[in-house]
């Protein structure tokens, strides 16, 4: 396994049209650590993951691998295969007409991996799935199922960091869990850094070591999630997050 890696992020701004969608925004996730990004829909916080990964083009500002080696440059084939992103919607992420086999055979032949039987395997087995998944189609896959492909899928390039969008948002509560608990099994086994865009705290504060608010495209804060778990906020807008998900949840259990 390869020495963990962190992130910095540099005065980070992302526009579309004019509009500014990531304002000036600077972080940094330190090798292994799991990085949680919070805030409303709109707030640009996925807008971040993609400008780092590249599917987002950067109007201004740095994205930099730290580590004790010299790293790739962003937008390199190197940088791509150290950091994978898995989505928010397991099934629009995977090809339909694809089996798993070959959604998981493709990112090694991009990268010219070899092995490929024995990655694979391995791959389905660290996710939990058997060799019996490896020639369905995503349509024979339950949603949690799909989302465990689409991890696998990440985590067959042998990557550094993750890169994890809303991972479990699209999944029911009791499937919710087991992919949170496997994300937090893979990082302490592979030692990754993670860096989680969600906008449910219980979610960030569970597998998260830190967290930044977004609003509007700005950073509004920075804590600990201890600190939020314990309610030790300063900024107003932070607690309107945390007053409308305890607000969610009391609703929730009403009968």
């Amino acid at each position: 396994m390869n020495q963990s890696v962190g992130l910095e992020i540099q005065n980070l701004r992302v526009s579309f049209d004019g509009f500014v969608a990531v304002a000036d925004t600077s972080f940094t996730v330190q090798a292994g650590e799991s990085f949680g990004i919070v805030g409303e829909s709109g707030s640009g916080k996925s807008t971040v993951l993609r400008a780092i990964c590249g599917l987002a083009a950067r109007e201004t500002g740095t994205v930099q691998l730290l580590g004790p080696a010299p790293q790739p440059l962003p937008g390199s084939k190197p940088f791509r295969r150290l950091v994978q992103m898995v989505f928010q919607d397991p099934y629009g992420s995977l090809h339909p007409r694809h089996t798993v086999d070959r959604l998981l055979a493709e990112p090694l032949a991009i990268h010219g991996l070899g092995n490929e039987q024995e990655r694979i395997e391995r791959a389905l087995d660290e996710v939990g799935l058997g060799q019996g998944f490896r020639f369905r189609y995503p349509h024979q896959l339950s949603g949690g199922q799909r989302q465990r492909i689409a991890i696998a899928r990440a985590l067959i390039l042998e990557p550094q960091i993750l890169l994890l969008d809303e991972p479990t948002s699209a999944l029911d509560a009791s499937v919710q869990a087991e992919v949170l608990n496997l994300l937090e099994t893979l990082r302490a086994r592979r030692g990754l850094t993670f860096i989680m865009v969600s906008h449910d705290l219980a979610v960030v504060t569970h597998l998260c070591q830190r967290l930044m608010v977004m609003q509007r495209g700005q950073t509004v804060e920075m804590l600990a999630s201890a600190d939020l778990a314990a309610r030790r906020v300063t900024q107003p807008y932070t607690r309107q997050l945390m007053e409308a998900a305890i607000g969610f949840r009391r609703r929730e259990a009403l009968p």
